[in-house]
């Protein structure tokens, strides 16, 4: 692996987080207020699903959900003309088999990988030339 020609510095956040899916919300009708339970959570709908990802002790019995998701913040804020902010991080993880969940702000991006798999991205991101902050 060659080291990123873009270096970023993330932080690893504390959350466990989890990834859920709900059917979309039809107008009018209000967010379940689990949803916005924790440090961070973020909720999008499109025509198909709503996909909230929020703090896993949050989420009710019965939704179908994927916990176990930790978070690594980028520092930012991320200029919007940056090329390449995302592919820098996923394309060495998706080489070394590491599946992620991405999410971004205006400020900056998020990326979210699995609890087991966190020490493993550590390691693939810093042989990269990234900074991982604890």
């Amino acid at each position: 692996m060659q080291p990123s020609e873009q270096s970023l510095t993330l932080s690893v956040l504390s959350d466990r987080l989890a990834v859920c899916r709900l059917d979309p919300l039809h107008p009018g009708e209000a967010l379940p207020v689990w949803a916005s339970v924790g440090n961070i959570y973020s909720i999008t709908q499109t025509a198909e699903e709503l996909s909230v990802v929020c703090d896993e002790d949050a989420v009710p019995q019965g939704i179908t959900s994927e916990p176990g998701w930790r978070c690594l913040k980028a520092h930012g804020p991320l200029e919007f003309s940056m090329v390449g902010v995302l592919a820098s991080l996923a394309d060495p993880l998706a080489a070394a088999g590491i599946s992620i969940f991405a999410l971004s702000t205006y400020d900056t991006d998020y990326l979210l990988v699995k609890d087991e798999d966190l020490g493993r991205t550590i390691e693939v991101l810093t042989h990269q030339g990234h900074t991982i902050l604890p």
